[in-house]
Formats: structure tokens, sequence, C-alpha cells
């Protein structure tokens, strides 16, 4: 079985709160926490600058983005400072081309400005509770599936995918699992790409809607207990998943390589119908089958009890 990184001591950050507070609501000031982020992640041979001399600061100092951007550097601390909210579009797209920024970052970036609209769809906070529709579906699928929440919550899944992992079972939450639960870690050979992954998906899931009593509670969980989480959480990386194979170490079938897809459900905003699947006629597709010969017999999938706003991921 592969190696992974040894569980951090929760008490090794006992001091690092969650996303910071500022008149009640947290990241008020969430474009220049991504600004100083993102350029920290330039140096300045990226950037084409000669490096002179020695750097106090990691990646590109202010007054270095000003300047290959066009705009003043008194203009730049303003917009890192919280001090002006409303950058044009030409201002934040020559931003992002001196921090490096692809399309995915880039359109993060824009909706942290104060003239963007708040995506208030669906809250995690909020009751997510999946359609009678998608269950049904759920149970039909003959491969490992499970619904899964804004927040990487678990709403529901069949037998197949809780023989695959305990920790797709209802109720659990993947972020949690995959950071804090040293038996989910090594089930997963590419640990440090799945969680960058994750992370990355949930920069890009939750936009500037960073004061969800959900959000806070989580990333304030994690920041605590995981060094891991809150070094990539502290990258500010924006990413989508978009499928691709994922690598499952089993302790009964061994090493699998599953593809994976996740679908949006109509009427359940947030909602996805994540399914593994293995190519056919592969000795993955035979390790699956000879897993779901194990199982006592297919069972109807659980499914959560609405949650409330504020309920404690701690009672799992």
């Amino acid at each position: 079985m592969s190696s992974h990184p040894p569980q951090p001591e929760p008490s090794s950050a006992r001091g690092v709160a969650g996303p910071p507070l500022l008149n009640g609501r947290a990241g008020l000031n969430s474009l220049g926490a991504f600004l100083r982020a993102r350029r920290e992640l330039v140096t300045p041979q990226q950037a084409g600058l000669p490096e002179v001399g020695v750097r106090r600061v990691a990646g590109l100092r202010r007054e270095e983005v000003a300047m290959l951007a066009g705009i003043s550097a008194d203009y730049y601390l303003r917009l890192e400072r919280g001090r002006d909210r409303n950058p044009s579009v030409q201002v934040l797209e020559s931003i992002a081309r001196v921090l490096r920024l692809d399309d995915d970052h880039l359109a993060h970036l824009k909706s942290l400005v104060s003239e963007a609209p708040r995506p208030r769809g669906h809250r995690a906070s909020e009751e997510e509770t999946p359609p009678s529709g998608a269950l049904k579906l759920l149970d039909s699928l003959a491969q490992p599936a499970f619904i899964e929440g804004r927040y990487f919550d678990i709403l529901a899944s069949n037998s197949l995918a809780r023989a695959l992992s305990p920790g797709l079972a209802v109720g659990g939450n993947q972020l949690r699992d995959l950071f804090l639960d040293p038996a989910e870690q090594a089930l997963h050979p590419d640990w440090q790409d799945v969680t960058e992954c994750l992370v990355a998906n949930l920069r890009q899931s939750v936009g500037n809607d960073l004061d969800d009593p959900r959000l806070l509670e989580l990333t304030g969980e994690l920041s605590r207990a995981s060094d891991r989480f809150r070094e990539l959480w502290a990258r500010h990386e924006v990413r989508g998943q978009r499928g691709g194979p994922l690598r499952i170490d089993h302790p009964l079938v061994g090493e699998l390589t599953l593809n994976r897809e996740r679908l949006q459900i109509d009427g359940a905003a947030g909602l996805k119908l994540v399914v593994y699947h293995p190519d056919a006629g592969s000795s993955d597709a035979d390790k699956l089958a000879l897993l779901a010969s194990v199982l006592p017999g297919r069972s109807v999938p659980l499914a959560r009890e609405p949650r409330r706003a504020c309920d404690s991921l701690s009672g799992r």
C-alpha cells in the first residue's frame, strides 16, 4: 500500500482560527486576501523581472505587480487593503495577467469585487435534501454512486459506494475524512493531489459567499486540525473538478482506477450525483465486481434527514 503523509497533531494548530471575521462577516476583504496569496506564488523570474538583492517577501512585491499591470502602486495597495472595492474589469484582467491566473482564477477574482452579485441560490447551511427521483436513479445504478452537497457532505449513497469507502456513508463529509481520517487517507495513493483538487473546488464553489455558517464551521475545524488543509486554503487555488481517473487502494481488492463523473441534479442547486465507474473489460471492472459480490445484497440508498442551519459537523 502506498505511503501517506503523517496525520498532523491537532494541538499544533490550536491557535489557528477559521476565516477572519470583520463586522460580523467573514472575508470582508476577500479580494485583498486573494491578491496577496496569489502574488506570493509568482516569482520574479516568472514575471520577467531580474532578481536583485535579498528579497524579504515571497513572490512579487506590491509595487512590482502594480508596475507590470500598468496601475499606480498606491491604487494596488488600496485594492489589497480593501480601501477600493470597485476596480474595473480591465484592471482586474491586467492584474490577472501579472499573477498568471487562468480562466477559473480570473472568474473567481471578478466574483470578489463589491459589485459582483453574491451567489445566493442555495446555501449549505440550509436544508440539502436530494429529490426523490435522484434517489431512485441512485438505487438503480450498478456502479458506486453517491449524492454530495455543496461542501462535500454525503447526502445519499448506494451500498457499493459504502463498500468502496466507509467515508461515503450518509452523514460523512469528504473534506473531513480526507484531512482527518488516516484510514480514508490510506485509500488514496494520490492523496496530495486529491486534497489539492477538493480544496480548490471548494474555493470555486463558494465564490464570494464566505460568511455561510457552514463554511465557517468546516474551514475553521479543518484549519485548526490539519496543517495540510491550512496550507492549501491559504493558497486560494480555484479549480473545478472535471472528472478523470481516481486511484483507490482498497484493503479487499487492491488498487483499482475508476473514472469519476459529477453530474448536477436538476432542481437541487449545489447537489451533485457522483458516479465511479471502471473501463469496460478492465481488471478494475473485475475488482469492482468482486467487491460487489461480497455485499449482503442491494439496499435502498440511505438519505440523510434534512439538516438545519449550523448543525455541527462533529455529530456524525
